[in-house]
């Protein structure tokens, strides 16, 4: 929730920008800190999510490591104080140049998905005298039950390898001498609410090590990923994703041999709620069939309206107005998509008002272009404020 102060200080700000509540940022690391500690897993950031890097810092300092799926995401993460034995790379497209940025650094793992990436890491390496280290993703075919846009665990997906490729890969390890198998990969789609996914998920997981334990090769690495969802519906009421009910739930499913190690890729779960789009109304403007209310901040500083149809709570924090009216709530971009929702009810709003659009922490400012040639929305942190 946007405290009085802050909206206060809002005024003199020039619109759009971001504002990160940091104590909420705070809370959700130890509330997630705690669990991953109970059960002795292992977490890497997903920098695709937000890499201000005030964030970055604060995600550092609580101990996580780093999921990255460029090399400008590996680069970033090792100048932001990121240790290099805990950075994963992902990504089904690695181009040689962001491999060997990798390699240089030494990374934990690499997260592979074809037998021809494979071997060019294998090859890469081999002519720098290095031995890379890789985990292999698996499509499990397991629906999230999420937009299809983010979901990532189907057959028809771009991710991962299959089960009948297994015989394949097994082959190419024995006889490629600058890459080492240390771990299965699982990532199965984004904003995940029903945790029954998960549960589905370990069971595959068993399945699919079985096929590794049955021909004597000892996998020392389990990563599941990341995927957990968050309440973009209600912001205020549920600001922290359910996190305790869902290491629960791993802890119960996921069969861990003796020596492996569990790893989870958290994103979304983790900054999703401490960010929020601050823009200003430009215009209310009466159509022949709606009322529009037009903001300063547009498709290029949040896209995944558009591009998913996603939701994201809208407030107005200043009209004092008692009278509730709808409004189709839209940006000033040249595209009928630039818009935040139809027929929300808000207070009477009036030019001038602040609008919040809440849940924009995760896939917001990091997503940001320049379309129309508008301005990159800057970032405020409410411990700065």
């Amino acid at each position: 929730m946007i405290t009085a102060s802050a909206i206060s200080a809002f005024q003199s700000i020039e619109t759009p920008f971001y504002y990160y509540d940091m104590e909420l940022l705070d809370k959700t690391l130890d509330i997630y800190t705690q669990q991953i500690k109970k059960y002795g897993y292992h977490a890497h950031f997903a920098l695709k999510a937000n890499a201000e890097p005030r964030i970055l810092e604060m995600i550092k300092n609580a101990g996580l490591g780093a999921d990255c799926v460029s090399g400008n995401e590996v680069a970033l993460a090792i100048k932001s104080g990121f240790g290099a034995e805990n950075v994963v790379y992902a990504g089904v497209g690695k181009s040689d140049k962001e491999i060997k940025t990798a390699l240089n650094a030494g990374i934990f793992s690499f997260n592979c998905e074809s037998v021809p990436e494979v071997k060019v890491i294998n090859d890469l390496a081999a002519g720098m005298g290095k031995v890379a280290k890789i985990a292999l993703r698996i499509n499990p075919d397991i629906d999230a039950h999420t937009h299809k846009y983010i979901s990532t665990g189907l057959k028809e997906n771009k991710f991962g390898v299959s089960p009948w490729m297994f015989e394949d890969f097994a082959k190419l390890f024995k006889e490629c001498k600058n890459v080492e198998l240390i771990g299965l990969h699982f990532h199965v789609g984004s904003q995940i609410l029903d945790l029954g996914v998960f549960k589905t998920l370990c069971g595959r997981i068993a399945e699919l090590q079985q096929w590794f334990t049955d021909r004597g090769m000892f996998i020392p690495n389990l990563n599941l990923g990341g995927g957990l969802g968050v309440d973009y519906v209600n912001p205020n009421e549920n600001p922290i994703a359910t996190f305790e009910e869902y290491f629960k739930l791993i802890n119960e499913n996921l069969i861990v041999a003796p020596g492996q190690q569990v790893h989870f890729e958290p994103g979304r779960a983790i900054v999703a709620q401490c960010g929020h789009l601050i823009s200003r109304v430009l215009y209310v403007k009466l159509g022949q069939r709606k009322k529009f209310a037009i903001l300063d901040a547009g498709m290029n500083d949040l896209i995944r309206p558009a591009l998913y149809q996603a939701h994201h709570a809208i407030e107005n924090l200043t009209s004092t107005s008692k009278r509730r009216m709808r409004y189709d709530v839209v940006g000033p971009v040249c595209e009928s998509s630039d818009q935040w929702g139809k027929n929300i009810i808000l207070p009477q709003t009036s030019r001038g008002d602040l609008v919040a659009l809440h849940t924009a922490g995760a896939y917001g400012q990091v997503m940001a272009m320049k379309y129309n040639q508008r301005d990159i929305a800057k970032a405020y942190y409410s411990d700065e404020l």
